[in-house]
């Protein structure tokens, strides 16, 4: 597999850290998780089966489950030699908190100057906000994300999904296989400061046209992409339920209208989004309202154009093509699991779905660091670990 020998310490909790450090594991990199006294809080979060928790099950296969008391000297001492045999480091706390540990970069790099070391942060290890506490809704709301998601009532929306998370993953996912690249090529290791805001902001690639050429905020229902063009749109079906029209390109506009026996109303959808396309919009509020979802599903079926029914997750996740894709997998017992969604054609992941006890592997990992079994029993003794 890619990440065959690469060797990753995760301090971090939640989403953000696991879930790519996961996703490392998944293509044959040994992630050992260095979880506090209480263990990763997603143990016990939201619901469970078979008595894991699913969030704990989705961030946590295949790794390794350590604790050390960094507060102790011997568990500060333990946690620095694992770092002379680790590739990558992956932490976020609070900034300043590793230093204050005595575990920041500068002192790991002393014992391994190939190390990897990625902080993952809200805001980053620089800057006023550099300290604000926050979690995805408050960055989401913070950075303009929550304005936009604005419902018909011109109300913000509770996002649906935790995009400051993870998008914050996949930056440091994509930052530290760069360092690991460049490591491979001049043998040194790097430091990387991922901020959830930034990585946030990056995605912002084609929502800025309000804000940077007319120096202004989006309107949401009048843009193109959150209401204001007839073709990229939620529009309701007889039976109460709903269908998206998804692709604005005019070719998808003249098939469609030419089905639908409206081809007079392509010019107006060649026009800007917003006041422009509205008797479009409401010649297809009227019309999806006519058919139930079924029948909608079975007419555009036959029509070149973006469509889609809005289906539930519960549906959707077990659409017939995300099964053909594996992106919903079943273990032995029965749990079920989200699938690997980068897939190479040689040395594809192979995601081991066993789940560690609380501290599992602490023993092992400090024989394997060399530690012998006395100095272990001692450590115990001491509570350098649980």
């Amino acid at each position: 597999m890619k990440l065959e020998g690469i060797k990753v310490l995760d301090l971090s909790l939640f989403l953000p850290g696991p879930h790519f450090t996961m996703m490392m594991a998944d293509h044959g990199a040994e992630v050992i998780s260095l979880e506090p006294p209480g263990g990763e809080p997603v143990r016990h979060v939201g619901l469970k089966q078979n008595g894991e928790s699913v969030w704990f099950r989705n961030v946590f296969r295949g790794k390794k489950s350590i604790n050390l008391n960094l507060k102790s000297e011997a568990g500060k001492q333990a946690f620095l030699r694992l770092c002379g045999e680790v590739d990558v480091l992956v932490e976020a706390f609070r900034p300043g908190v590793v230093d204050r540990l005595g575990i920041g970069y500068d002192a790991v790099k002393a014992v391994n100057p190939g190390i990897v070391y990625c902080s993952v942060s809200a805001y980053g290890q620089t800057g006023p906000k550099r300290l604000q506490p926050a979690h995805d809704l408050s960055i989401q709301a913070d950075s303009g994300a929550v304005s936009i998601n604005e419902g018909m009532d011109g109300q913000p929306a509770q996002p649906a999904m935790p995009v400051a998370d993870m998008a914050g993953s996949l930056m440091a996912f994509s930052g530290i296989l760069m360092a690991l690249l460049r490591k491979q090529q001049t043998g040194d290791g790097d430091y990387l400061d991922i901020s959830m805001q930034d990585s946030l902001v990056a995605w912002y690639a084609n929502v800025m046209g309000p804000p940077f050429a007319e120096n202004r905020s989006p309107e949401p229902k009048e843009e193109r992409s959150w209401g204001g063009a007839a073709m990229y749109n939620i529009y309701k079906t007889a039976d109460n339920k709903y269908l998206t029209l998804g692709g604005s390109e005019l070719k998808f506009t003249r098939n469609l209208l030419v089905a639908l026996g409206r081809e007079d109303l392509y010019e107006l959808c060649t026009l800007p989004p917003g006041d422009a396309q509205a008797q479009v919009k409401a010649f297809f509020v009227e019309i999806f309202a006519g058919k139930t979802l079924d029948e909608w599903c079975d007419f555009l079926s036959a029509v070149d154009v973006c469509w889609s029914p809005v289906r539930d997750l519960n549906t959707a996740i077990r659409d017939a093509h995300l099964q053909h894709r594996e992106m919903l997998l079943t273990d032995e017992s029965g749990n079920y699991h989200l699938g690997v969604p980068i897939k190479y054609h040689q040395e594809p992941a192979r995601p081991c779905f066993t789940l560690p006890g609380f501290s599992e592997h602490t023993e092992e990992v400090l024989r394997d660091i060399g530690y012998s079994r006395e100095q272990i029993d001692k450590m115990k003794a001491d509570n350098v670990f649980l």
